[in-house]
């Protein structure tokens, strides 16, 4: 199992296979995704030997981002290469929900057993304003999809946003009432181009932890392999609420993922300052101790924490570019 200095593991891998995305959110692109003349993303071989690197390396849950990474033709030929690998217990990925509805028995044929699905606001108005599209209904039918055809986990990312979506909580919580999903609130993140954003509607997850406990609902013990969020659940409701609070005192010291760019370069932290390349690894079968050894080297810098709270974004400039 990869290791750190900090004693922390890393069986999960976030691997972005496109910087493309078909919406236009405000947080994230406000004007659109906008084609660059960099380097095209990582082939299915090079994905293919990446991923077998990081099973013997002990990963075994991993997940597919973006951008949007059903834009890509060949998502579900990916997600079907990689959730057929031994060792693999946990096949996620991303998504906001365009295409769900008439893909998702298709999508949980390949292997796909758990999803993330954006939804920042159950007001049809407000989440056209925040997306740029109108589309909220199409996407909730896209989840009972889900729910329908077995995905074994569904969750619901909701970015914070104050004065837009932060007295919705009542919403959320009448949703998961008799729906079998976990709604996360995410804190609204500092990147390198949102700043002003940034300032003028972030707010503390503390805002929706106080109004969860005043309800009656509990925090629940973090499951081993779980990401960030600290969940809250009711024995009222079906589902359950989470929250992201990346601001929050230690929210880093149990870190268990590392980042893949769809373009392979390794990023430690989400906000960290380097990407180190590893495409020209991926050239070849015969480079896969090559790989797992430079794999395994770079968990000796990764830092402690990030430095939000300082301001420091490191290289990121917007959450496409990384797969959040």
């Amino acid at each position: 199992m990869l290791t750190d200095k900090f004693d922390r593991t890393f069986p999960y891998l976030r691997l972005s296979i496109t910087e493309v995305c078909n919406f236009s959110c405000q947080y994230c692109l406000p004007n659109g995704y906008q084609k660059s003349n960099g380097p095209s993303f990582l082939s299915q071989d090079e994905i293919n030997r990446l991923v077998d690197a990081f099973i013997e390396l002990g990963v075994w849950k991993i997940r597919l981002t973006g951008g949007e990474p059903s834009i890509r033709k060949d998502f579900t030929d990916i997600a079907r290469m990689i959730a057929a690998k031994p060792g693999i217990e946990t096949m996620a990925f991303t998504t906001n929900g365009y295409k769900l509805k008439e893909n998702a028995q298709t999508w949980r044929d390949a292997g796909l057993n758990a999803i993330n699905i954006s939804i920042d606001s159950l007001n049809a108005k407000k989440f056209h304003q925040i997306t740029g599209h109108n589309r909220m209904a199409e996407i909730r039918d896209g989840i009972d999809k889900a729910i329908e055809v077995g995905f074994d986990k569904i969750k619901i990312n909701v970015v914070l946003l104050k004065a837009i979506n932060d007295d919705e909580l009542d919403l959320y919580l009448d949703y998961v009432k008799d729906t079998p999903v976990s709604v996360r609130y995410i804190e609204l993140m500092q990147t390198g181009d949102n700043l002003h954003y940034f300032n003028k509607y972030h707010l503390s997850a503390e805002h929706i932890k106080t109004q969860l406990i005043e309800r009656g609902w509990v925090e629940n013990i973090r499951a081993i392999g779980a990401g960030p969020a600290v969940n809250f659940s009711h024995s009222d409701y079906a589902g359950s609420i989470g929250l992201i609070a990346p601001y929050s005192k230690d929210f880093c010291s149990g870190c268990n993922r590392l980042r893949i760019t769809s373009t392979g370069d390794l990023r430690l932290c989400l906000f960290g300052n380097v990407g180190v390349p590893l495409r020209h690894m991926l050239q070849n079968d015969d480079q896969k101790e090559d790989l797992k050894a430079a794999i395994a080297k770079q968990l000796n810098y990764k830092a402690s924490t990030h430095f939000l709270a300082m301001g420091d974004t490191g290289i990121l400039s917007n959450l496409s570019s990384t797969g959040g």
